[in-house]
């Protein structure tokens, strides 16, 4: 096997986004090599013709890496936005009256086109509408039947097209919209492995979403509206991972809360096993320099310390001028805080320990049990899983071993490079008990993720190839000939 295809000397996932500066198999091996672990695919940019090159750059570097990688496909979610002005802007003044109507006329510094009819109904008078990314703040004073009028609260240039957020309401849009579909469509087709669903308010929205992917990619939902974080729970149980959005979630929320609700929803992602992605301005300076702040290398070191499973880089990565320094730092700030003495008592503060909001199935046991690998002194565990569940729940555990999860489905293998301290390989499935005990010091030794003398605690289901029976866990010893002949 190639030495990259060893496991990482870390636990915690890069996940890096692709674009201009990052779109040729070059340098997408270059960001494996400097420490990304999965690829993130933002639909909102670029053509059809671009992403499918783009994910089959992926698949070229993947033969040749030895090893699985991620794919997530980002939908862009629907967006709401002003039209356009006179001249291309206006400039709205503190205390002034503004009007947002549907009639399409370029605006002035009195009104401007708001084309969402659906807003009309929702909101009601004392809500807030942020433009372009809250630099703009206008209240809610009434409404009409095809009218709000509003009070300038903050001023500032406005311009054509810019974004709007309504933090104060449920907006009646669904998740997806026709272009999201359109899309949806395009990357299942493409084989992605993850989609990441934007806009999610409610967990309706995650209900049509799984519908429409039918189990073809798992489905990551995106944390970036208040109106989400009120229902968190509701999402996760539907969920198969969770990102802490912190764009607009940023914009939505006064920026003092954002921190509480990041550290809020990795905690509830954790005890109920959702593996959860840290993003947006993690590193952003390095779009332009290329070394970081020294708050941002703080704020990343954060997000490790209260165990998210994936940080993650976004224009740093796709359109910055560093994109590997970027990766390389990110990888190099998971290294230096795993290495701290105190990292381990820090990811369980939560008391995660396999019988929380989980369940207390027997898989689950199982996987508390695994922990037994601290007491007899072994280097890994050994999962042996069709669908990535035992893994999954492995990882929830935090263990300070290293889990290697072997699986005969690619599609399984893929789905874990956003999952905390997972390390997957793609191998033929096993039938029998000294199979797989074969298989796994096999296959331990060939990652080099043991050697000769290490013991290994194997977490696998009887019957064999029955997704969800976990129920036996083992420790065998390595006696370094298991290779000869196999």
């Amino acid at each position: 096997m190639p030495a990259h295809f060893e496991p990482r000397a870390r636990r915690v996932k890069v996940l890096a986004t692709l674009g201009p500066a990052s779109n040729t198999q070059a340098t997408i091996a270059a960001l494996i090599a400097a420490g990304a672990d999965a690829f993130r695919v933002n639909m909102s940019h670029g053509t059809r013709d671009e992403k499918a090159a783009l994910i089959a750059a992926i698949r070229a570097v993947e033969k040749s890496h030895g090893g699985p990688l991620t794919i997530l496909a980002d939908l862009q979610g629907p967006k709401l936005r002003v039209g356009r002005f006179a001249g291309g802007a206006a400039t709205l003044e503190n205390g002034t009256a503004f009007r947002l109507d549907m009639d399409p006329a370029p605006g002035d510094a009195t009104r401007a086109c708001l084309p969402h009819k659906e807003l009309f109904a929702a909101l009601q008078p004392g809500a807030r509408l942020l433009i372009d990314d809250g630099k703009l703040v206008l209240r809610v004073a009434s409404i009409g039947d095809a009218v709000i009028d509003c009070t300038v609260e903050v001023g500032g240039k406005i311009s054509d097209n810019k974004g709007v957020n309504v933090p104060d309401v449920v907006v009646p849009l669904p998740a997806l919209t026709p272009k999201d579909r359109q899309d949806l469509d395009f990357a299942l087709e493409h084989g992605v492995d993850w989609i990441a669903l934007s806009f999610v308010q409610r967990p309706e929205d995650v209900a049509e979403a799984r519908a429409l992917i039918g189990g073809r990619a798992a489905l990551l939902a995106k944390i970036e509206k208040p109106a989400a974080l009120e229902r968190l729970g509701e999402i996760l149980e539907l969920a198969d991972a969770v990102m802490v959005a912190r764009g607009d979630l940023g914009v939505e929320l006064p920026p003092q809360r954002v921190p509480p609700a990041q550290k809020r929803i990795v905690a509830m992602a954790r005890e109920m096993g959702k593996p959860v992605v840290v993003a947006t301005q993690m590193l952003e300076s390095m779009i332009v320099s290329p070394s970081p702040t020294r708050a941002e290398v703080s704020d990343v070191a954060t997000a490790i310390y209260d165990g998210a499973d994936a940080v993650m880089l976004s224009a740093e990565s796709a359109a910055g001028s560093f994109p590997v320094e970027a990766v390389a730092m990110m990888d190099a700030i998971a290294r230096e805080v795993e290495a701290d003495p105190g990292y381990s008592a820090r990811i369980h503060f939560n008391g995660v320990d396999g019988f929380g909001a989980g369940g207390t199935t027997t898989a689950d046991a199982i996987a508390a049990a695994a922990s037994i690998g601290q007491t007899v002194s072994a280097r890994a565990i050994v999962c042996f899983t069709l669908s990535g569940s035992t893994a999954r729940r492995a990882a929830r555990e935090r263990a300070a071993l290293p889990v290697l999860c072997l699986t005969p489905r690619l599609a399984t293998a893929r789905r874990m490079g956003i999952v905390w301290g997972v390390h997957a390989v793609v191998t033929r499935d096993i039938t029998g008990f000294e199979e797989m005990v074969g298989k796994a010091c096999r296959m331990a030794l060939r990652t080099r993720i043991a050697r000769g003398g290490d013991a290994l605690v194997l977490v696998a289901g009887v019957p064999f190839s029955t997704p969800g029976t976990t129920n036996v866990v083992h420790v065998v010893r390595l006696t370094g000939q298991e290779l000869i002949g196999g």
